[in-house]
């Protein structure tokens, strides 16, 4: 049983998350050589339980509208395979995502108590985003855009609850990571192509089609190297950053 959750909870998937709470908190620590642990620490429980909320809930939907029993699985792409095997029952997913939305909301809501009118904006977008993102926003094809402005606030958001304040730092880094994650979720529509078509969606794939789309996805390290770049020379970001074109 436990296994199945975490399964349905794609826990490898978590590490993107992960990753940009790690960067939020490198930047204010190359600008500050200071962190607060307990505001950290509650940062990632957040985080991770907002993340996992989204997963859970996007197993539910796709389950409900039949993509995941049409897509072929692999270890990236199409679902986790835990309703469709029966392993779990889809109301326990759905309240589980529910419950995760509520822990990572309530992390957010002390940050705002705390922090203020910044966090209430990045957690207002955040909980809209996961709740409608398996059913409106990938049907209006927006998902990459909102997966890439998530990773960006992550970044922004782990640093501002240790700061109080933005900087172009953490924009900047927010951005690459954005991006990033972004791709991630445009390679894996490829897979997910003709179920994601049969069950109504509109991923970014399916509107340009698979040659358009497979020519795009240049667009996204081109866009990352060149927001390092810029950083590096406009001073925001650290020459050691060139490093990251050797990726």
């Amino acid at each position: 049983m436990l296994s199945s959750w975490f399964r349905v909870i794609r826990v490898k998937f978590l590490l993107a998350s992960v990753i940009a709470v790690c960067l939020g908190l490198a930047i204010n620590w190359w600008q500050n050589q200071t962190i607060d642990l307990v505001y950290a620490g509650l940062t990632f429980v957040g985080v991770i339980a907002l993340h996992a909320s989204v997963d859970l809930l996007n197993d539910y939907w796709d389950f409900k509208r039949g993509i995941d029993t049409k897509t072929k699985r692999t270890k990236f792409s199409g679902g986790t395979g835990v309703l469709p095997e029966g392993l779990l029952q889809p109301n326990e997913v759905y309240r589980a995502g529910l419950i995760f939305l509520i822990i990572g909301s309530s992390v957010g809501g002390y940050f705002i108590f705390e922090k203020g009118i910044t966090i209430a904006v990045i957690l207002a977008f955040a909980i809209i985003s996961i709740y409608f993102y398996s059913t409106k926003i990938v049907n209006s094809g927006l998902g990459e855009i909102f997966v890439a402005i998530k990773g960006s606030m992550i970044v922004l958001g782990t640093f501002f609850v240790q700061t109080s304040h933005i900087t172009m730092e953490p924009i900047f880094g927010g951005i690459v990571v954005g991006v990033l994650s972004s791709l991630v979720l445009f390679v894996n529509s490829f897979p997910d192509f003709d179920a994601d078509k049969a069950g109504g969606r509109k991923t970014l794939v399916i509107m340009l089609g698979k040659k358009k789309a497979s020519n795009a996805v240049w667009i996204f390290p081109i866009i990352v190297y060149g927001i390092i770049v810029s950083g590096i020379v406009l001073h925001v970001l650290p020459i050691l950053s060139l490093i990251t074109l050797f990726t």
